[in-house]
């Protein structure tokens, strides 16, 4: 099992300090990738979901990346169709490129209708899985170094240049998020792994049925597994899917994600300050990963 932990790049803690902090602590504990979470413009009806004070994903991975050269980067999960799919390809490439290959690319269709209206694209709405399934196809276009037209339902490339390409080229690792059975298909058909958010082992168990069933009628291997978990050790019960009941009742739920062959957690926890979420995350390292 591979650690990573989500940047606190939103909420009202979110601020440079808070993100230093956390990318610090991540490199000194030993855990690999350090995670974004993405909103642009909420509505004021969605200041309670704690996305109004959202540093950019994007350009808060850049930040990442040249913060530590130990750490891989991902993003858990950038909206694609709230945005410019070559733009975003560009934006990625060269965040891939300056990073030397580090950069993993978590994407999703979100949720939020009035996002989408304040960024000026509403109508794309309604067809956003169609939308994220063609950016798939044409990032991996684009990323290859190919000069060949793309012809998509959404995008006509006919004469263009790509450059520079993603270090890692065509197989940037794209992993898709959400729970939908449609997003349960598109990870295993079109991604390289499948990455949930607040999925608890058993509503995981399910997902993963979906994703490798889809991937095996595609001929595909079967992709890997990433889960984003909220961390409240101090906490016996609470709303939403959380890693609760102290090191012992944490470490058994390590335990059942890795069963189920998840082989990365990215870990979200606790503090309002630099100093308490440190030691927020070291309680996992020194508590509840010995555990395991």
């Amino acid at each position: 099992m591979d650690y990573g932990l989500c940047l606190p790049n939103f909420t009202a803690r979110a601020s440079r300090e808070m993100i230093d902090a956390a990318i610090e602590t991540a490199a000194r504990l030993g855990w690999g990738t350090v995670w974004t979470t993405d909103h642009v413009l909420v509505g004021t009806a969605d200041e309670e979901r704690d996305y109004a004070n959202n540093f950019d994903a994007i350009a808060t991975l850049a930040y990442a990346a040249g913060r530590d050269p130990s750490l891989r980067i991902g993003s858990s999960v950038i909206v694609v169709p709230q945005r410019n799919a070559v733009v975003l390809a560009k934006e990625l490439a060269t965040i891939d490129a300056l990073s030397g290959g580090r950069l993993i690319a978590g994407i999703g269709i979100g949720w939020d209708r009035t996002e989408y209206a304040n960024l000026g694209v509403s109508e794309r709405f309604a067809v956003r899985g169609a939308y994220l399934d063609e950016t798939i196809a044409l990032w991996r276009h684009l990323w290859s170094g190919t000069r060949d037209a793309f012809v998509g339902r959404f995008h006509r490339l006919d004469d263009f240049v790509f450059e520079p390409l993603p270090a890692q080229g065509a197989r940037l690792p794209i992993v898709v998020g959400g729970r939908a059975e449609a997003a349960l298909r598109r990870a295993g058909t079109l991604g390289d792994g499948y990455h949930a958010s607040q999925a608890s082992p058993a509503s995981m168990a399910s997902r993963i049925e979906l994703v490798r069933a889809a991937a095996a009628a595609a001929g595909r291997p079967a992709p890997h597994l990433s889960a984003r978990v909220n961390v409240r050790l101090d906490e016996d019960s609470g709303p939403g899917y959380a890693l609760r009941g102290g090191p012992v009742g944490a470490a058994a739920e390590v335990r059942a994600f890795a069963a189920l062959g998840v082989d990365h957690l990215a870990f979200h926890p606790q503090g309002r300050d630099p100093e308490s979420f440190a030691a927020a995350c070291e309680r996992i390292t020194d508590e509840v990963l010995p555990l395991v």
